[in-house]
């Protein structure tokens, strides 16, 4: 992810609605949300959650697709994943201790880990 990119999310990001629709996105997995269904959960109009959801595609983060009626939204996982090595690229400058607590949280999402909660 480049620098322009890495603004575009950020800026996608920086606003609560759309940041609550990412993380409930990341949370239904591939299976996704119909735009309806997360209007319900965050408790916002319809034309509300149109228009956050649209800044967030645009900023790449989430994808959509029809499902008879619906509009079906995923959270771009390659999309955050690059996001997230944006920001630890140069993190440990030498020093893996830095950047241990990141790397054992990511870890949780990586495929086949199990949650230890």
């Amino acid at each position: 992810m480049d620098e322009r990119q890495a603004l575009a999310s950020f800026g996608a990001l920086s606003q609560e609605t759309r940041l609550q629709i990412v993380r409930m996105l990341v949370v239904a997995g591939p299976d996704g949300m119909a735009a309806g269904t997360i209007a319900e959960k965050l408790e916002v109009s319809p034309s509300n959650i149109s228009f956050h959801l649209k800044e967030l595609d645009r900023a790449g983060l989430v994808s959509q697709q029809r499902e008879a009626r619906s509009i079906i939204y995923t959270a771009n996982f390659d999309a955050l994943g690059g996001l997230v090595r944006f920001l630890m690229e140069d993190c440990c400058a030498g020093h893996p201790e830095v950047c241990a607590p990141a790397a054992k949280a990511a870890a949780c999402c990586a495929p086949g880990a199990e949650k230890n909660q």
